[in-house]
């Protein structure tokens, strides 16, 4: 018998396999994969990126890249595999999508403390155990989780179409990143007026996919359809993902009405995806509706946008910060991680694995579970999941969980920049004072 078990090879349970077999612990890591497929899954790679092939900002003033910088710090092995195999996002941490999944295969397959096991798990084990099965946890396994929770919530999650590169018009479309910040990484699609508008109503009447009628139609607010959106209102696009502010059209130095932008999808950049054109529209539709797009007009798609069902925990009622199930059950050794915890991103998942695996190996080798600080953007995280009052909805890491910093400093005003750098300052302080006394502590 393993000393930790970890279900499920996503992102997060990558990394809390890793964290546990690096602290000296051996480790199963089950993944059904290719045994038992999900809907939205295409290999069966270890942390397969399903929506976005974006990380998010890597600057330290966004909550994005204050999270990347903790996991980074703390050894983290999803952030390892993501900076040898990113690709040109502007000021984010783009991976190829095939390139990025691969690495964390290979390294956690390469891994002396690591088995990997290809089976479907349908009963919870005996032991330190970490269940990371994601949105898409298996029916069996759900009811198992079910019922320890007593409920499950669920919201649905689409992803945006995938277009080969050498089929969009040049002619049309150009190179550039917002407000000129970082290298010029984005395709933009400019609209005018005329051709926004028409486009919108195109979008707001286009026919969806339907869903199973026993499932209620809910989508998590920071993932929302493109088609939902445009529902909202004629001007809702503008402001969202068709902003057109800071993205000037070189030929004419003038920003458009809306631009829908693209962002590199591999390695060699042969792909792009729709950025924040997640949908579950058919698929011909999507076809019909996304060719009007100044630009796409002979798109070739390499993926269609899909939805899926995603499943997550009213972690609230049932797990500590340690991701440790609480309560009457406090006695199993049992921890969850990643999308399933209400956590809602590719790093908050690994960082929500990398405390549930650490903490496994601590319970395992006879020591306590340890609660990262809240004063980093970690630990903030995993309070807030686990105390949230009424509802849980998932979440991503944001600068409202940490402290805040003065908003005044020498009798000077600080721009947001400015307190949010220093935001990140107090946060790392923290976590590098919690990293020394853990080591000061093993030895």
């Amino acid at each position: 018998m393993p000393d930790v078990t970890v279900i499920g090879g996503g992102l997060a349970g990558s990394e809390a396999a890793w964290q546990a077999a690096e602290m000296g612990c051996s480790v199963e890591l089950w993944e059904m994969r290719p045994v038992k497929e999900t809907p939205a899954h295409r290999t069966d790679q270890f942390a397969e990126l399903v929506c976005s092939n974006s990380l998010g900002n890597m600057s330290l003033t966004t909550a994005s890249g204050l999270l990347k910088e903790e996991l980074r710090r703390l050894g983290s092995v999803i952030l390892r595999c993501a900076n040898v195999n990113s690709v040109p996002a502007g000021g984010a941490l783009g991976v190829a999508r095939e390139g990025f999944p691969r690495a964390v295969t290979e390294t956690v397959h390469a891994h002396p403390n690591i088995e990997v096991v290809r089976k479907e798990v349908t009963d919870i084990p005996d032991g330190p155990t970490v269940i990371a099965t994601g949105p898409l946890t298996s029916d069996a396994l759900t009811e198992k989780i079910e019922s320890l929770s007593g409920e499950t919530l669920y919201f649905y999650d689409a992803a945006s179409p995938i277009i080969h590169r050498d089929s969009l018009d040049d002619s049309i479309v150009y190179l550039a990143s917002r407000y000129g910040k970082g290298e010029a990484a984005y395709l933009n699609c400019p609209m005018n007026e005329e051709e926004y508008n028409a486009f919108v109503e195109n979008l707001a009447t286009a026919e969806l996919s339907p869903i199973k009628d026993f499932e209620e139609d809910m989508y998590f607010e920071g993932c929302l359809p493109v088609e939902t959106i445009a529902r909202r209102g004629r001007e809702t696009l503008r402001f969202g993902p068709m902003k057109p502010v800071g993205l000037p059209d070189p030929r004419t130095g003038r920003e458009a009405h809306a631009v829908v932008q693209l962002r590199q999808d591999d390695e060699s950049g042969r792909l792009y995806n729709i950025v924040g054109f997640q949908t579950r529209l058919k698929w011909g539709e999507q076809k019909r509706v996304f060719r009007a797009i100044p630009g796409l007009a002979k798109a070739d798609f390499a993926r269609m946008g899909v939805m899926h069902r995603n499943t997550y925990l009213p972690a609230n009622h049932m797990l500590d910060a340690t991701m440790r199930i609480r309560g009457a059950r406090s006695g199993a050794p049992l921890f969850f991680a990643g999308q399933l915890t209400g956590v809602e991103g590719y790093v908050e998942s690994a960082a929500m694995g990398h405390i549930a695996g650490t903490n496994a190996a601590r319970l395992a080798r006879g020591d306590a579970p340890i609660t990262m600080p809240r004063g980093t953007m970690m630990g903030a995280l995993a309070h807030y999941i686990t105390t949230k009052e009424g509802t849980l909805q998932p979440i991503n890491s944001n600068w409202g969980l940490v402290p805040a910093a003065p908003k005044r400093e020498d009798g000077r005003r600080l721009s947001k920049p400015e307190r949010r750098e220093r935001q990140a300052r107090m946060a790392l302080a923290t976590l590098d004072e919690f990293i020394g006394a853990r080591e000061k502590a093993v030895v």
